[in-house]
């Protein structure tokens, strides 16, 4: 197999994992992510180790797309709180659309249950990262315990989430005003 044949049947397997673990569940079987990808299961054990490293790689790979659509520039200007709300915001107006399934990284965690797991690693990195944008921010607004805001807007972000996903709830209206009762609570400025 040619390098480009590699790198375009890399990336169509990596797309298929993304897409379809999302849609359907980690469970989802090799011969649906091959067939879905237009590569053979011989191809992707040459490119992948096993499914499990398959699906940390296509995480990985739309990490920084999951965190470029939640959280704000890093040089917008704005305070804390708004820094803060700016995500609860993008997580309603994502929750509103029909092919919202909740936080992928979180549906990983849930569904795989082994802390272990290589794409269990990659989520808990991601979901550390949100965690630590939470904390930042929150010290930055001078809150009373960043560290404990941090952890309860991420409980927060990942129940409403989950809850949106599975269309338990609609966020609209609810999110924001709770995280607002938790900003102030905690003494963001």
């Amino acid at each position: 197999m040619s390098a480009d044949a590699k790198t375009g049947s890399r990336d169509r397997l990596l797309e298929a994992a993304a897409t379809l673990a999302y849609a359907e569940g980690v469970g989802i079987g090799v011969e649906a992510l091959c067939k879905a990808a237009g590569v053979s299961k011989r191809s992707m054990y040459q490119l992948f180790e096993s499914k499990d490293e398959l699906l940390a790689a296509s995480l990985e790979r739309r990490a920084s797309a999951f965190t470029t659509l939640l959280f704000p520039a890093a040089d917008d200007g704005r305070p804390a709180r708004e820094r803060i709300l700016h995500v609860f915001e993008r997580v309603e107006a994502q929750a509103a659309l029909p092919e919202y399934h909740g936080c992928p990284y979180l549906a990983v965690q849930v569904e795989l249950k082994d802390v272990d797991h290589p794409a269990s690693r990659v989520a808990r990195r991601v979901k550390g990262e949100l965690t630590e944008f939470f904390r930042a921010e929150a010290e930055r607004g001078g809150a009373d315990d960043p560290t404990l805001l941090a952890r309860r807007l991420t409980l927060l972000f990942d129940g409403a989430s989950a809850r949106a996903g599975i269309r338990a709830d609609d966020l609209s209206g609810l999110i924001v005003p709770t995280v607002t009762t938790l900003l102030d609570a905690a003494g963001l400025r």
